[in-house]
């Protein structure tokens, strides 16, 4: 795992700003994490991502029921696995082309193993690291313990400049933050706190990312 642990630059920047006067003191509580237990929306939500520091954990685009996991025989057997649609080929595509188009910077791309959770990620940011510890662990998946690498991951700070992306699916999500399950293709946005855990400071669907913009 190559991420790297989040640098004091809240503080750093509090300090240049006492230096430098009230100006830049305005400048960077607008590049600060979130309060605590706010949510994000709109302008300040982008505002955020292009500063960086956050996890977009999306659960893949629309895939075809009509396919099931039962008969595979390893994560490269793509063909008896519940694969993406042609729709959600194209709800990748368009998630990928919207971000881009918002400027937000994305560095790690780390994804399930499974082949629909690869090509979701290829298909928005144009590479996936195949990371198991994304959908669980090595424990039985009934023992507490098998969603502690993703809570680890989730909770580890990320350098801000960048973001990190995670395509996974909907059980592991719904398992560590409880709650609503992920809709196909919608992306929850993370920020992690290192030994306080993480909190979800918003949630994308599919369809909201070119409105980011605009409310």
């Amino acid at each position: 795992m190559n991420l790297l642990r989040r640098t004091g630059v809240t503080v750093l920047l509090a300090l240049i700003a006492a230096m430098a006067g009230p100006a830049n003191l305005v400048l960077a509580q607008a590049v600060s994490a979130p309060a605590p237990g706010a949510q994000l929306q709109g302008r300040a939500l982008l505002s955020a991502l292009r500063a960086g520091g956050f996890i977009l954990y999306f659960r893949h685009t629309s895939t075809d029921f009509g396919q099931n996991d039962e008969r595979m025989t390893g994560y490269e057997d793509c063909a008896t696995q519940r694969n993406l649609t042609d729709a959600g080929r194209a709800e990748a595509r368009a998630i990928g082309a919207e971000i881009r188009a918002l400027g937000i910077p994305i560095g790690e791309v780390l994804a399930s193993p499974f082949c629909r959770t690869m090509e979701t990620a290829r298909l928005v940011f144009g590479r996936a690291t195949a990371t198991p510890a994304v959908r669980g662990g090595s424990a039985q998946p009934d023992s507490p313990a098998y969603y502690a690498p993703l809570r680890e991951l989730l909770a580890t700070a990320v350098p801000h400049g960048a973001n990190v992306a995670i395509a996974s699916h909907g059980n592991p999500f719904r398992a560590v933050v409880g709650g609503a399950y992920l809709a196909e293709g919608e992306a929850a946005v993370i920020e992690p706190r290192g030994a306080e855990g993480f909190r979800v400071v918003a949630r994308v669907r599919k369809d909201e990312w070119k409105d980011l913009a605009t409310r």
